[in-house]
């Protein structure tokens, strides 16, 4: 196990489980991850690995004594028959006979209905009510000669979820971990390896919990397919619904006048909706007008009565285009049906998280570490509805004037949530705070910057804040400082309107963070025209963005090699094949600015893998003779001091490039798929966050 590992099962033993214990056990049985972790947390909270191969084996044997399957059901009947009682896992769902004045439940696998069930079993359990409950249940069986009465009788009936938890516990225990761990443990309970993640991407992942703990907290993802957008949704939490967005009604969400029964929304505390968008879908109105009326006032109104609820509401969908299509021809709100492509709903929205930045979910990123069993960080969550964080900034930053009270109201709403997620008691440093406020403000601002788009009547809005002296911090979304010359267009009546295209230099073009960013030649759009020269070299310093697209060594550093015959790079974690390969890449560069017929010599000052050396050498080997075909002679040297950590490239015709990460400035990719442009292009690739400072020095 690793230290965090240990550190968790050390603070949090019997809460925590080993999460790639799910898959072990889940076989062929179609439960939600809640589900299971809820037996695993009974059999498998530990770290002793004798008792948790044990507990598997209980879990299996529970699994298949008990959970039914489909195509089993007349099995499980016949043995309920034979043995006069039974225990089985089933989803139960609960309705009102009205003419016998009897609640009667339904067994989703089992297929068998009209159950009668005690009132105080379903006041106990209302959302049996509504979408029905993973349940452990006692099914009798006695045949009965009368026609109307089921021999099935529920004998005793218990939901799968926590019945209590200390929250005092829990906030104590919070405190032993610094928040990077924190992060971490979050990240694992989630399911997945934290390793495979940058801070920015962790935090896109937990801004999808905001819901679970803020009440009436609506959030939209739109991005590609495949990146878990629907799973938390789905999988985490017994207190959420996942529903689709083409079957939901407005009695079905909210009221049923006829009945006066109530809807999801006053059931559950987050209501979801899978595949929101698509143009062609078919809306009702009606619904859009009522939950128009219900995200901005927590109520809604069906005949004669107003009715108040908590839900939350989320919106996943998939996009159709790239994030640059989608801002050149429409919006980033292009994929919604047209009665939401709407100004009035949208800006109901609080936070909108950029799915286009969230990696497709492959293998190896999933957890093999320990989390919290999802059903005791899922009652956690909802125990902080009732705590409110929104004001735990303003005693060091203050939001700009300009903000309106809708845009104030979702960036209150965000921060509140994050901080509860990340600080539990609500304390924390000002940069922790800065950090969760500035991915409040970039939520907010990504919704509404498309309305300005969609509907020109909104003033525009400055995102900032300012810090108890007085100084001011503009917050920009990434794809404002990717794409500058699509990312302010304005779109009415079904035209788009825009400035002429113009080639883009990064001295014109505004800085990713407070640094100032101008790169010696375009950004990833800019083209130089026939015959135009390059412009003058410049000394600078260039920040990227965690996730910031468009990189490449070609136009970071391509300018600033160009015309020296000797360079000298010292970077020590030249080691490992990812870091060879990005070495291997600027060397594909240097061969681009030398002409044929010259020579440059390239020397390499790196640390020694203590582990792996013999493949170290082997690589930068078969890189030095690769290199000799075309014309550079490549060479390396270990440094055996142990003392340097300098990350710089140094030319003979006088400049030093310093690099804050070296030449690893990307985010993980899969390097063995041949039809990954990722794996081929360095621009297609996210990057870390890192700067690059270029620097003018005596030539040598």
């Amino acid at each position: 196990m690793s230290e965090l590992d240990d550190k968790i099962n050390q603070h949090f033993a019997g809460l925590v489980v080993r999460k790639d214990l799910v898959k072990t056990v889940k076989g062929n049985a179609i439960v939600p991850s809640y589900v299971l972790e809820y037996l695993l947390g009974q059999y498998c909270a530990t770290n002793d690995e004798a008792t948790i191969q044990s507990g598997i084996e209980t879990v299996k044997e529970i699994l298949r004594k008990h959970y039914v399957h489909r195509n089993e059901t007349g099995l499980v009947r016949s043995t309920i028959k034979e043995k006069g009682r039974h225990k089985v896992i089933d989803r139960i769902s609960v309705a009102l006979n009205d003419k016998d004045d009897v609640y009667e439940a339904e067994f989703a696998n089992l297929g068998i209905k009209k159950v009668l069930i005690d009132a105080s079993t379903v006041k106990a359990h209302s959302k049996l009510l509504v979408g029905g409950v993973w349940c452990i249940a006692d099914i009798e069986y006695a045949f009965t000669e009368d026609k109307d009465a089921s021999p099935w009788i529920l004998a005793s009936l218990k939901p799968i979820q926590m019945s209590h938890f200390d929250f005092d516990g829990y906030v104590a225990a919070r405190k032993q971990f610094s928040t990077e761990e924190w992060i971490d443990l979050l990240i694992q309970s989630i399911g997945f390896n934290p390793d495979l993640f940058g801070q920015r991407n962790k935090l896109s992942q937990l801004v999808r919990l905001i819901p679970f703990c803020e009440r009436n907290y609506n959030l939209i993802e739109l991005g590609p397919k495949g990146t878990g957008k629907s799973h938390i949704y789905s999988e985490f939490s017994p207190h959420g619904m996942l529903i689709s967005g083409g079957e939901v009604t407005v009695p079905k969400l909210f009221v049923h006048n006829g009945t006066g029964k109530l809807g999801l929304v006053g059931y559950w505390d987050v209501v979801a909706f899978d595949e929101f968008a698509g143009k062609q879908k078919r809306v009702d109105k009606a619904l859009v007008d009522i939950m128009k009326n219900y995200m901005a006032n927590k109520s809604f109104s069906r005949g004669v009565e107003t009715l108040g609820a908590e839900a939350s509401m989320v919106f996943v969908g998939n996009t159709d285009h790239t994030v640059p299509y989608m801002l050149k021809h429409s919006d980033l709100f292009d994929p919604l049906p047209e009665k939401f492509h709407d100004s009035a709903f949208l800006d109901r929205i609080h936070c909108y998280i950029p799915g286009w930045e969230v990696d497709v979910i492959r293998g190896e990123m999933f957890s093999s570490g320990y989390g919290f069993v999802v059903d005791y960080l899922a009652e956690i969550l909802r125990s902080l509805r009732n705590h409110d964080y929104s004001d735990r900034y303003k005693a060091h930053f203050s939001l700009s004037e300009e903000i309106s009270t809708r845009d104030r109201d979702g960036i209150n709403k965000t921060f509140s949530g994050l901080m509860k997620i990340l600080h539990p008691d609500g304390e924390a440093t000002k940069s922790e705070v800065e950090d969760v406020l500035r991915c409040a403000i970039e939520g907010r601002k990504r919704v509404k910057d498309q309305l300005l788009r969609i509907d020109t009547t909104y003033p525009a809005v400055r995102f900032a804040y300012q810090t108890a002296d007085g100084q001011e911090h503009l917050v920009k979304t990434l794809e404002e400082e990717e794409f500058p010359s699509y990312y302010h267009r304005t779109v009415a009546n079904g035209t788009v309107s825009q400035p002429e295209p113009k080639l883009i230099m990064a001295s014109e073009a505004p800085a990713p963070t407070q640094a100032t960013l101008e790169p010696a030649v375009g950004l990833p759009e800019a083209r130089l025209t026939s015959g135009a020269t390059a412009p003058e070299l410049k000394e600078q310093h260039v920040v990227w963005q965690e996730n910031q697209r468009g990189a490449t060594f070609d136009m970071l550093l391509g300018p600033y090699l160009k015309g020296a015959s000797r360079i000298t790079i010292t970077d020590p974690y030249i080691r490992i094949f990812h870091q060879l390969r990005n070495l291997m890449e600027l060397m594909e560069t240097i061969s681009k600015q030398k002409n044929q017929e010259d020579e440059v010599i390239v020397h390499l000052i790196t640390v020694e893998d203590e582990f792996n050396c013999d493949r170290q050498t082997e690589g930068l080997q078969k890189m030095a003779e690769a290199c000799s075909g075309v014309g550079i002679a490549f060479s390396w040297e270990y440094d055996t001091t142990g003392t340097r950590h300098d990350r710089d490239i140094t030319t003979d015709h006088g400049w030093k490039i310093v690099l804050s990460r070296g030449l690893d400035i990307f985010q993980r990719f899969e390097m063995n798929d041949a039809f990954s442009f990722a794996n081929r292009l360095q621009q297609y690739r996210h990057c870390k966050e890192f700067n690059v400072t270029f620097v003018k020095i005596p030539a040598s």
